[in-house]
Order: C-alpha cells, then sequence, then structure tokens
C-alpha cells in the first residue's frame, strides 16, 4: 500500500466511525425516544436494552465500514487502472 493510499485509509476510517456514531445516536433515538443509548455498565438499564443497543450500534459500525472501504477499495483500482 502507497503512502497516499494508508493516509487516505486513515482518514476514511476516522470519518466512517465519525458517521457511524452520528448514525447510531440518531436511530437509538428514532427507536427509543432517549438521547444516549444505554452503557453496558449502567445497572439501572436492562440486559435486553443494552444488548438490543450493542447489537444495532455493531450492525451500523459494521456496514458503515464495510461501505466505506469497499468505496476506497474501488476508487484505488480504478485509479491505478488509469495510471497503467
Amino acid at each position: 500500500m502507497q503512502p497516499v493510499e494508508k493516509a487516505v485509509s486513515l482518514g476514511m476510517s476516522m470519518a466512517s466511525a465519525a458517521l457511524a456514531a452520528a448514525l447510531f445516536k440518531r436511530v437509538w433515538k428514532l427507536a427509543s425516544g432517549q438521547d444516549d443509548a444505554p452503557d453496558a455498565d449502567d445497572l439501572e438499564r436492562g440486559w435486553t436494552e443494552i444488548l438490543i443497543a450493542a447489537g444495532v450500534q455493531g450492525a451500523i459500525f459494521g456496514l458503515v465500514k464495510a461501505t466505506v472501504h469497499r468505496a476506497g477499495a474501488q476508487t484505488f483500482q480504478r485509479r491505478e487502472r488509469r495510471k497503467g
């Protein structure tokens, strides 16, 4: 991987994490009516709520990460084809 690709990949990772966090916050608020999702150590919340929040968060982060990295890989592949 070229240095430029590494830098872009790092930037894409940071951007995808921020996007996923914002998306999860919005989804959680729409689904639960609460501003903040429960933390695993919040003993006033039940297991079900905590596990659902964790599952939804993991799914959103995974989808956003895969989408952003796939788009980046395709972009670099097209760039290499044009050069070669």
